[in-house]
């Protein structure tokens, strides 16, 4: 048998292998705050944009449609935020948030469409 062989096939408790937490308690290092400002964020102004998005006010080009310049805005945003942190924007906002919130700010975005194309928001 190999040198330590024996000690790992009998252990004499059980060992937690899981990941533990950081020093504030995060799994990944993410921060809360940052999740909550990205969900309000990418929601409020997919319903922004989407209230004038039958006004066409970039033009008639693909590139101009507020969906695309929405999502533009929201690239250069994370570029932006990127460089003034310094760190990669997963370490500040996971993954899957950052997914959730694209979602999210799309889904508020065909809202705000539906709401100014039935009329619901009278002047």
């Amino acid at each position: 048998m190999a040198s330590g062989r024996g000690e790992i096939l009998h252990r004499k408790r059980r060992e937690d292998v899981s990941e533990r937490p950081s020093a504030r308690g995060r799994l990944n290092g993410s921060q809360p705050r940052a999740r909550v400002w990205w969900f309000g964020v990418m929601g409020l102004a997919g319903f922004g944009f989407g209230l004038f998005a039958d006004r066409r006010p970039f033009g008639d080009d693909v590139f101009a449609h507020p969906l695309s310049v929405f999502f533009i805005l929201v690239g250069v945003s994370l570029l932006a935020l990127r460089a003034i942190l310094a760190r990669p924007v997963p370490e500040v906002i996971p993954d899957r948030a950052l997914m959730l919130g694209c979602a999210l700010g799309l889904a508020m975005f065909l809202t705000g469409n539906f709401v100014t194309a039935h009329g619901l928001l009278s002047p």
